[in-house]
């Protein structure tokens, strides 16, 4: 009888593992299916991404050149309009208050078109720090597209450099520099400058008005120390000598962009000037020169 049995059971744990195989292969068909179609599903959806991201990247580029095509109709109507010119030359004399930059700033304005400006409290640095915050925040803020309208920054990412620039070179031509059809050279002369951060407000300064240049103003550092508002300060002479290093400094990368002169020696010797002159392209006239010099500037 053992064996009958001993066949049974044999039978029946073939069925059992034959089963159990079957459904194994079952299952494993099954998830292989699942996987099939996961990597099919999977592959359909990086194909929309692409595609997705291929379209974003098309409207963004559409959007950067036709923000500048409307840039270049804006200037082209500031042309057209008078607030901008192509004409004209800039520069910009840097130094400290009682250096005698007044009558600098009067002997290069008797030159037939040229306007040296006065003073007007440093108003570049507002509009550099005002670029500075603006381009600061679209840097942080830059993606592969547009910020959403949903988005706390929207718009600031369309902030464009050489927009500002020209606005804020035509905002001071029309409301500061304003010069003259005659003039050809034009700028002011400035005792509010920093000593943060200088380097980067001239190179500012530059992209505001291209190609501008610089002269700096220097004077006996004694004597200007004993000035005015400067004798009141125990630490004037330390701070002045601060000051002049810094400017000194913050100019020498621009060389040929940058020329120094020494109210000290024009004072003793107006020819002096004739250098400063030629560097500008400008005819140096000693007897208009002298004849500026002759009359009191400043205060």
């Amino acid at each position: 009888m053992a064996r009958p049995v001993v066949r049974r059971l044999r039978r029946l744990a073939g069925r059992a593992a034959r089963a159990a195989g079957l459904e194994t292969r079952s299952r494993r068909h099954e998830v292989e299916r699942r996987l099939r179609k996961a990597r099919s599903e999977r592959d359909i959806a990086r194909a929309r991404v692409a595609k997705g991201a291929e379209d974003k990247e098309q409207l963004t580029r559409r959007v950067d050149e036709l923000g500048a095509e409307l840039d270049l109709l804006r200037a082209a109507g500031d042309l057209a309009g008078g607030r901008d010119r192509t004409d004209l030359q800039y520069l910009f004399v840097i130094t400290y208050g009682r250096s005698g930059s007044t009558l600098l700033q009067g002997i290069l304005s008797s030159t037939p078109g040229v306007m040296v400006r006065g003073e007007n409290g440093g108003l570049l640095q507002h509009l550099f720090q005002f670029h500075r915050t603006a381009a600061g925040h679209r840097d942080r803020l830059a993606r592969s597209v547009p910020l959403p309208q949903e988005h706390p920054w929207w718009g600031l990412d369309g902030y464009r450099d050489e927009t500002a620039f020209r606005g804020f070179r035509t905002l001071m031509l029309e409301t500061v520099l304003r010069p003259t059809v005659d003039t050809h050279l034009v700028g002011f002369k400035e005792i509010d400058w920093p000593t943060d951060d200088l380097a980067e407000l001239l190179e500012f300064t530059r992209s505001v008005f291209p190609g501008a240049r610089f002269v700096l103003n220097t004077r006996d550092l004694e004597q200007v120390a004993q000035s005015k508002w400067w004798a009141r300060n125990p630490d004037a002479l330390a701070e002045l000598q601060t000051i002049e290093k810094t400017y000194v400094e913050a100019l020498a990368p621009l060389a040929d962009a940058a020329y120094r002169v020494h109210y000290d020696d024009y004072v003793a010797d107006p020819t002096v000037l004739r250098g400063l002159f030629e560097w500008l392209g400008l005819e140096f006239d000693e007897s208009r020169v002298r004849a500026v010099m002759d009359v009191r500037h400043s205060y």
